[in-house]
């Protein structure tokens, strides 16, 4: 192991866009089964749709918290509809699985989408079962992603030692609340929505482009 990383216990992962390619464009299927849903809930035409979805979520960190504020939407209707995508465009990753077999530690996903719609996607990569256990956005009591609170819950639940542990993020803002915990903390810089908004060096350990490829590096010395 790298040296780096040799005192890491627990491995936290995000799950869409950081576990495979944003390339593949698997949110824009979401995004519009999100657009789809508010066109139905506030009888509006697909512009006013998208500016709400948009404004929902740049406000409250998802367009489902915003939802929940200002409409009373219930959490489960609107997760099961908007993530009822297929995902034949999600490529098996078996040098990701491998790299995660090899890992020392627990592993978890931690994801402000609901567990089935992760368990599929999970399943679709290839690296099921390769991890510990996940945390989703019921489990943070549906404060997304940076909300502290979700952190919290997550070191909680699975008594997890900030200090010991590490979080692997597409959405640098989302690595802040993770540092001030005590984490080590890596930025997934592909390319996603807004991954760079809020980016600093003060909470950011280490950047790279690519999860698979990473965790081969620094488990090279294991080999």
């Amino acid at each position: 192991m790298d040296p780096r990383f040799a005192h890491i216990a627990d491995w936290i992962f995000d799950l869409d866009n950081c576990l495979y390619p944003a390339s593949t464009g698997l949110f824009t299927l979401i995004d519009q089964r999100m657009g789809a849903y508010i066109q139905r809930l506030l009888d509006c035409d697909a512009v006013e749709a998208r500016r709400i979805q948009k404004a929902h979520f740049h406000e409250h960190g998802t367009t489902l918290a915003g939802l929940m504020m200002d409409h009373g939407v219930d959490p489960h209707d609107f997760l099961e509809e908007v993530h009822a995508i297929p995902l034949e465009r999600l490529p098996r990753d078996d040098r990701l699985a491998a790299a995660m077999a090899r890992l020392p530690g627990r592993r978890f996903i931690f994801t402000n989408g609901d567990e089935p719609y992760a368990r599929r996607v999970l399943e679709a990569i290839g690296i099921h079962a390769h991890i510990d256990d996940l945390h989703d956005i019921h489990a943070s009591a549906y404060r997304p992603k940076p909300d502290p609170h979700g952190y919290e819950l997550l070191c909680e639940r699975f008594a997890i030692e900030p200090a010991r542990a590490l979080l692997v993020e597409d959405m640098a803002g989302n690595l802040k609340p993770a540092k001030q915990l005590g984490m080590t903390t890596v930025w997934v810089d592909n390319g996603s929505e807004r991954g760079s908004h809020g980016a600093d060096p003060s909470f950011i350990d280490h950047r790279i482009t690519d999860v698979g490829e990473w965790l081969e590096s620094i488990l090279k010395e294991m080999a």
